[in-house]
């Protein structure tokens, strides 16, 4: 396991769900070493230090060893260092309104009990 392109190893350490994902991520420029955005087909060495932007977070890696295949992440970490500052690993909030109108944010399922019955309160009376 000496040559292993960049979007296989990213899969196999679960950095993304899959392969498809980090191949596009490479191609956005979510991919970088040395501050320069590589290609999917880049290959990995030991040592090298990439920064990832996923959606839920930013990574910076150092590759420790070589992974090809898929494995579960408690196996996962031992193939790389997490040099992430501690406030980029928090994922990012999405934004919300600074305040509550009332209304539920449209196609998020059904009322509640709730707010159905709040709902019939106002259409009898």
């Amino acid at each position: 396991m000496d040559k292993v392109r960049i979007d296989k190893y990213l899969w196999a350490i679960r950095v993304f769900k899959t392969r498809n994902l980090a191949k596009e991520a490479c191609e956005g420029g979510r991919v970088k070493l040395f501050g320069k955005n590589i290609k999917p087909a880049h290959t990995v060495a030991i040592g090298e230090k990439y920064d990832i932007t996923t959606p839920a977070r930013l990574w910076v890696i150092e590759v420790t060893d070589i992974a090809e295949k898929r494995m579960a992440f408690p196996e996962a970490i031992k193939f790389y260092k997490d040099l992430t500052p501690e406030e980029d690993k928090l994922k990012k909030e999405k934004q919300t309104a600074s305040f509550f109108t009332g209304k539920r944010l449209s196609k998020t399922g059904k009322p509640t009990k709730k707010q159905r019955r709040n709902l019939e309160d106002f259409m009898d009376g």
